[in-house]
């Protein structure tokens, strides 16, 4: 999309099946695991700028010994840091110690047989090395330590931190990752001591104990424990420090999470490509973990894919499929086609079907795919322009004729280019944002000057600054006629509190264009009213808050929104008219019918505390704070 967001964060859970000295005999090399969750990472490094981190666990250690290693960096180059600073430990090794698994796993870090990956992608601002993932709850207690990373937010951390300091601890911070940690470490103590006291009056050892809760710890019952009051997208996964490994998806299933399974591995990814690229395997092979349930990997390397909590119905992400998931994967791809395809009728009819005079092109480059599938739906239509005109020539046309039909095409060009960014050495305003507007070149002398219309596919359109203050800037130079933005997306109205970094209203070119009309039509003092219904619901349940924002929208047709988003992102001083076309709800469910999640979209959100956050972002545009809703 023109205007970057932030986005959801990327696992790679990888565990090894075998003793590693098998995949050293198979493969060459001991270290077989770690190259394996190097290169997951690598291939949904698109899912993390802010930082990446690394843990592994060693099976059946002996005590004394250090089983569990953790890296994590938040460098420029955080991948490139994180493995440099992992494998240094192997870079003076000689050949002899290289080829050594059971030296290795005795004496080196990171040589395990679990091991877990993560790339951040921030919502909150920080980016310490602290906020970075994987997190560690440490005991001398092998089996209650757990580590762990995920892809979520939460709605309701409040609550649950409440809950916490109801069992009486004093949890270090107050955030969604360390909350969801302490909670399900709470549980994993108990079921641990749960297990110790079932045993304990049949007179093993602390010993034989300790071995027993490692076998028989029921992760299944312990993940339905901890979750039963999660509120929001997640996916999480976790290794406990004997071994047992999980990976648990939200019952609505909007978070993305994929694994493979054979007789040597089992590894999840937050996206299908990333595991067919790493294990060279058919897609048909990669199965989605289903929503409510966890992959559960037992340290004797059982593995399961469990339920752990009621299935909600399914809304998995749609920006998955629009934009945020690398477009690598057979269906996305797809898809992605299928978003552009269906625009064509709708932006031939603003060109007036004036092939001739209008150039197509896209901006930016992730708009690639959608493009595509818009080029193949104007040639849809071209050809049956074209099969009408033949018709018309009768029963005996003259080749000639027949030849200056066929030659007839959709002008595609392209129009704009990406160029490298510029630094910003000086703190003046508006030389700042000279500068940034200058972030895109374009194609000259393609365009026909005051004649030709310029249509340009943009993937999403969230806040419209980087359209109106650099693309449209930029192609106005051109001189076309006129400029004509289609969004492969619908318009953007709500706040997603899942995992998207898009939390504040007023950054919605959609929702600005709302309150714009609303005050164009002497209606500002529904604002007001809809603030009090949303004061109103303050202390309510979950359950009983409404979306008092979808009321305001329903006022006005959908074509009134884009017409008006047309005038926001319109520079003053340009010379062509621009036009905006968005793709619709119900378009985007054709498209892509298994991500029916729409909520940034639609206002209809999948969990409770979606009501509660669009009503608390809205009080805060009216309050005019400049703080997150969640």
């Amino acid at each position: 999309m023109s205007d970057q967001i932030k986005h959801e964060c990327g696992i790679a859970l990888v565990r090894l099946l075998k003793p590693l000295e098998f995949y050293h005999r198979k493969y060459g090399t001991a270290l077989y695991g770690l190259d394996k969750l190097r290169l997951l990472l690598q291939k949904q490094r698109n899912r993390g700028q802010d930082g990446a981190g690394l843990a592994t666990i060693k099976l059946y250690p002996k005590p004394g010994n250090r089983y569990i290693s953790r890296r994590r960096s938040n460098a420029n180059n955080y991948l490139d840091d994180l493995f440099a600073n992992v494998y240094r430990h192997f870079q003076d090794l000689d050949a002899d110690r290289l080829n050594d698994p059971a030296w290795l796993k005795a004496n080196k870090p990171y040589v395990g047989e679990v091991l877990l990956g993560h790339l951040r992608y921030g919502t909150h601002g920080k980016n310490t090395i602290e906020t970075c993932h994987p997190f560690l709850r440490q005991t001398n207690w092998i089996n209650r330590n757990l580590i762990l990373a995920g892809n979520f937010n939460l709605t309701n951390v409040d609550e649950l931190f409440n809950e916490l300091v109801g069992y009486g601890q004093y949890p270090k911070e107050k955030s969604d990752t360390v909350t969801v940690l302490e909670k399900i470490g709470h549980f994993l103590d108990d079921e641990v001591q749960r297990l110790h006291n079932w045993y304990k009056p049949d007179g093993f050892s602390s010993e034989e104990l300790n071995e027993l809760i490692c076998d028989n710890l029921d992760i299944q019952r312990l993940l339905r424990r901890a979750s039963r009051k999660f509120d929001g997208g997640y996916v999480m996964a976790g290794m406990i420090g004997h071994g047992d490994a999980f990976v648990m998806r939200d019952p609505s299933g909007i978070r993305p999470a994929f694994y493979y399974v054979n007789e040597e591995i089992a590894v999840v990814a937050s996206e299908r490509p990333a595991l067919q690229t790493a294990f060279d395997v058919h897609y048909t092979k990669v199965k989605e973990l289903q929503r409510g349930h966890a992959l559960i990997i037992k340290r004797n390397g059982q593995v399961m894919e469990r339920p752990y909590i009621e299935q909600r119905r399914r809304k998995a992400c749609s920006f998955e499929r629009i934009y945020f998931s690398r477009g690598t994967d057979r269906d996305i791809y797809l898809e992605r086609k299928k978003l552009g395809e269906q625009l064509a009728p709708a932006v031939l009819k603003e060109v007036g079907y004036d092939f001739k005079n209008t150039v197509f092109s896209f901006v930016p480059n992730t708009a690639e795919s959608a493009y595509f599938g818009l080029v193949e739906g104007l040639d849809k239509v071209l050809d049956e322009i074209k099969m009408e005109r033949i018709l018309e020539l009768g029963d005996d046309p003259k080749p000639e004729k027949i030849a200056k039909i066929l030659a007839d095409k959709a002008r595609v060009e392209k129009i704009v280019v990406k160029d490298a960014k510029l630094r910003t050495f000086i703190a003046d305003t508006s030389s700042r944002a000279n500068l940034v507007s200058h972030v895109y070149d374009v194609t000259y002398g393609i365009v026909k000057n005051d004649k030709d219309t310029l249509v340009l596919l943009d993937d999403s359109i969230v806040r419209g600054t980087t359209l109106r203050d650099s693309i449209i800037k930029i192609v106005s130079r051109l001189r076309p006629k006129k400029i004509v933005i289609i969004s492969s997306a619908p318009q953007i109205r709500y706040p997603d509190c899942y995992g998207i970094d898009m939390s504040k209203l007023k950054e919605f070119v959609a929702f600005r264009a709302m309150v714009r009309l609303l005050e164009k039509s002497n209606q500002e003092h529904l604002l007001d009213e809809a603030y009090e219904r949303c004061k109103a619901q303050e202390h309510l349940p979950d359950e009983e808050v409404k979306n008092e924002v979808q009321a305001l929208y329903d006022l006005f047709d959908y074509e009134e929104v884009s017409k008006e988003i047309a005038r926001i992102i319109t520079p003053p001083e340009i010379k062509p008219k621009v036009a905006v076309i968005y793709q619709t709800i119900e378009g985007l469910h054709r498209a892509c019918p298994n991500n029916r999640g729409d909520w940034y979209f639609s206002g209809n959100y999948p969990t409770p505390g979606g009501n509660r956050v669009i009503n608390r972002a809205f009080m805060i545009y009216m309050e005019k704070a400049d703080v997150r809703a969640y």
